[in-house]
């Protein structure tokens, strides 16, 4: 890599661990929030869903915000706007602020994290790609390894609130990394901003996780079946404009290229099946197993520390064999760690009971994440990187929250061992899911064939 590659890289490591920090803070800190705010398990949905909710639904928009106004101009933006809602989660009254503050949070995770990515695979190509997008996500696993167990200490010994202002670090640096790059904005002239597009997206989305998380404890009552109603017609209606706009920020002809199309399919199950664990598991090990937050903290630190060792070397194993082969054995191996973890019993032992499940899934994890990132935006024009990152990335969210979102109707509205259980046979189902449809649909490219999208 040239020096402004390296600084490239650097930048993009560092804005999504931001972001990837606090996801993984907060699953962390739920039961202290809510013994401290209140609000059951509805409020911790929420807490987490806030945030999926306008990442997902504005990401898309945040792409072409990328495209439009410059990837590096978006990357300052995201930055600041998300540093500022981290320090209003730390002050929140009350649930409902905090939720609110999250919700700020995801608008700022939505200018980083494709716009990261969109940095990364406009200055490399080919396998240099790989290989940095391979270096990236073992890094950024370092937030992933870094999170649960710093976020525990400082639940344990001080307060969860300090444990959402521990980003303020890798955020000045980031802001100092990109003065000192000094890289030209590119700008498409051509691109446009679908607010209408966005708007339909985030009702839509909103309506359907409202019913979603409020069903379980309201009923059929009149309000959730009109916002579930609503969300459905509403995020149908924004396919509908993406279908027949003239330039829509989700260009639905992406998903004719073979491994963009196929590649975010399994992207949908994978991470549906990823969000729902972190939940369930850093929930459950504090709510039901009884430990302190560090310990469940500590609890998937195994997951990080082989993500963060292997990650490189799974993305140049993607480079030279393709991505099909680790794309399918990843969710598979996934699948069957998540099975096995269904050996947690009410007398809760963490080394025979939890520990094979969790080291299981960490190999899955790792020979999946690279690879399948690789596949997806290595089949897009460099020149449409950005709206490929963030149609990706918005996969992957909406996946999370709506698996999320669904956990009161999955568990029965309390999350016991019987309600982990039936979780970790939903997740082991959608594992297998990803794997099973990398098998049918994902291919090796050599040369990757850019199939420019066609306005129907």
């Amino acid at each position: 890599m040239t020096r402004q590659q390296r600084l490239v890289l650097a930048i993009a490591v560092l804005a999504t661990f931001v972001a990837f920090l606090d996801s993984t803070v907060v699953n962390v800190a739920l039961p202290a929030i809510e013994r401290e705010l209140g609000g059951g398990l509805a409020a911790q949905q929420w807490i987490v869903d806030a945030y999926l909710l306008t990442l997902g639904s504005l990401i898309l928009v945040a792409g072409a915000f990328s495209d439009v106004y410059g990837r590096i101009r978006m990357l300052r933006i995201g930055i600041v706007l998300f540093g500022l809602a981290s320090l209003a989660i730390a002050l929140a009254p009350d649930p409902l602020v905090l939720i609110l503050a999250r919700g700020v949070q995801g608008i700022g995770g939505a200018l980083l994290v494709p716009s990261s990515l969109a940095l990364i695979t406009s200055n490399m190509s080919g396998a240099l790609q790989a290989r940095a997008i391979g270096i990236w996500t073992a890094l950024t696993s370092a937030s992933l390894l870094a999170g649960p167990l710093v976020g525990g200490i400082f639940v344990d010994l001080l307060s969860w609130r300090w444990a959402f202002v521990i980003n303020v670090v890798p955020i000045a640096v980031v802001l100092w990394l990109l003065a000192v790059l000094g890289q030209r904005d590119v700008r498409r002239s051509d691109a446009s901003i679908d607010l209408p597009g966005a708007l339909l997206c985030a009702v839509g989305l909103g309506g359907i996780v409202f019913a979603l998380i409020e069903q379980p404890r309201l009923g059929w009552d009149p309000g959730v079946v009109i916002a579930g109603v609503a969300g459905v017609l509403a995020f149908a209606g924004f396919l509908v404009r993406q279908r027949f706009a003239a330039r829509p920020m989700m260009p639905l002809g992406l998903f004719r290229i073979r491994n963009f199309g196929w590649g975010n399919l399994a992207t949908f199950f994978v991470y549906g099946a990823l969000g729902l664990n972190s939940f369930v598991i850093g929930v459950y090990l504090q709510q039901g197993a009884g430990l302190p937050a560090t310990l469940a903290g500590l609890a998937s630190l195994p997951i990080s520390i082989i993500m963060t060792v292997g990650s490189s070397w799974s993305g140049s194993l993607a480079g030279r064999i393709g991505p099909r082969v680790p794309m399918t054995v990843g969710p598979l191996l996934m699948a069957a760690a998540s099975l096995l973890m269904l050996l947690v019993g009410e007398s809760f032992s963490y080394w025979t009971q939890l520990l094979p499940g969790i080291l299981l899934f960490g190999v899955g994890l790792t020979v999946t994440v690279s690879p399948l990132t690789a596949a997806i935006l290595g089949a897009i024009d460099p020149s449409r990187s950005g709206i490929a990152s963030a149609v990706n990335n918005a996969v992957a969210r909406i996946a999370g929250l709506l698996a999320v979102a669904m956990l009161g109707l999955i568990t029965g509205g309390v999350l016991d061992l019987d309600g982990l259980h039936r979780s970790l046979i939903v997740i082991a189902g959608l594992m297998a899911a990803g794997g099973l449809v990398s098998f049918l649909g994902i291919r090796r490219v050599v040369d990757p064939e850019v199939v420019e999208e066609r306005p129907a």
